[in-house]
């Protein structure tokens, strides 16, 4: 038997009682079967969040722009931000990267595998080091090299690109350019970078080493998403693992590629399934 098509709604608001009850309700109504529901009321903040996995249950079902409309009223009455979205489509992600492929090569497996629900509509870099890695898997390779001198028309360019592709999320896959207050600012709260430390930690050139000259017992990654402020976005995830006295910057830095793969692929799984929200400087993930 077929499965019905299943939809996520999004929703974000202040906080007040009867919200869970609305929600319920306009979908009952509407017969949707909710296959997945979660909410989270921050009472430090005054917001609520929800994002709810449904289908439509009888043989005629509302098309999604009908759907959209009659939402409208009970997002009005509860001053909702809010979106629905098909949640078989894939989302459409550019991946940016320099010379390193670890976090490309997993990102483009997960993808191969269904893991991650995305169509990878370019690779862009500053280098053509891994021209060969992305157009094997049918991926257009975009080269654009960065100078002091060209950073900012390439930054236009590659708002131009986003644009074109229909491009939802911008992933840094261990992209080595800082990118402009101007192009954050485009770009908030759909460009997420994978630093690789745990936030906050050892910043700048070759941060392995440096934990290993400190002798740490803990080595990590760290998701967020990209703002003006350097290394300082809302965080989305992050892994840690065991290190010890035996552990040479070698070894140490093998560890970290796995975890700073896992760690991206966890938080693009997050956003695209609509499971992130983003509240002042953290984030709600469900």
């Amino acid at each position: 038997m077929k499965s019905k098509p299943a939809f996520i709604l999004k929703v974000s608001c202040p906080g007040r009682s009867g919200i869970v009850a609305a929600l319920g309700n306009f979908l009952a109504d509407r017969g949707c079967f909710i296959k997945e529901f979660h909410q989270f009321d921050d009472l430090d903040s005054g917001r609520f969040f929800s994002s709810i996995e449904f289908v439509f249950e009888g043989n005629k079902n509302p098309s999604v722009d009908q759907f959209r409309a009659a939402f409208e009223v009970t997002a009005l009455r509860f001053d909702m931000e809010w979106e629905i979205r098909d949640a078989d489509k894939p989302a459409k992600v550019l991946i940016m990267v320099s010379k390193y492929d670890h976090c490309l090569r997993d990102l483009l497996y997960r993808r191969s595998t269904g893991e991650l629900n995305i169509e990878i509509t370019a690779v862009v870099s500053n280098h053509e080091d891994l021209r060969n890695l992305a157009e094997r898997e049918g991926v257009p390779y975009i080269h654009l090299p960065v100078t002091k001198e060209n950073k900012p028309e390439q930054e236009v360019r590659l708002l131009e690109i986003v644009k074109e592709t229909n491009t939802e999320l911008v992933v840094l896959a261990r992209y080595m350019q800082v990118l402009s207050n101007t192009l954050c600012e485009q770009l908030a709260g759909r460009c997420i970078n994978i630093h690789h430390s745990f936030l906050p930690g050892f910043k700048g050139a070759k941060p392995y080493l440096q934990a290993y000259e400190r002798g740490v017992k803990l080595i990590g990654a760290t998701a967020h998403y990209v703002t003006a402020n350097l290394d300082e976005g809302p965080i989305i995830d992050q892994m840690v693992e065991r290190a010890s006295h035996s552990h040479d910057p070698q070894h140490l830095t093998q560890v970290g590629r796995d975890i700073e793969a896992q760690t991206l692929a966890r938080a693009v799984k997050h956003h695209v399934g609509q499971r992130v929200f983003q509240n002042g400087l953290r984030t709600v993930v469900f």
